[in-house]
């Protein structure tokens, strides 16, 4: 029997400031940040793709979720991200969102929260 997912779920976007420019420059480092992001949300990995503007530069990629997806961009020489992480089904976004914030440490950060199709039922997938 094959899952059924509804075009429904929590679409967070999270701009991270103050973050240590290091911890922005490793795209395997943020790879693996954000696959762990991805299973402690309760998602499945599907793909990922990640790629380095160089050694001193920031990082974009994602993570192809089952349930839809994670990605992020990084500016180290702003110290600041910028994540996206949109889940249906019984993904939890706040708890990938939570393992991020944990492992960049922001000194501040600005949340905005999106419910995708909203006129269906996010519990029934």
């Amino acid at each position: 029997m094959s899952i059924q997912y509804r075009p429904a779920g929590k679409h967070l976007l999270a701009d991270l400031h103050g973050v240590a420019a290091d911890l922005l420059r490793d795209a395997d480092r943020i790879e693996a940040l954000l696959r762990d992001a991805a299973q402690a949300a309760g998602a499945t990995v599907l793909h990922a793709h990640f790629h380095s503007f160089g050694p001193e530069l920031g990082v974009t990629g994602v993570v192809l979720l089952a349930e839809s997806h994670i990605s992020i961009h990084t500016w180290p020489e702003h110290g600041f991200a910028a994540a996206d992480i949109f889940m249906c089904g019984a993904a939890d976004p706040d708890r990938a969102l939570r393992v991020i914030r944990a492992a960049l440490q922001p000194r501040e950060r600005d949340v905005r929260l999106l419910e995708r199709s909203a006129r269906y039922n996010l519990r029934s997938a």
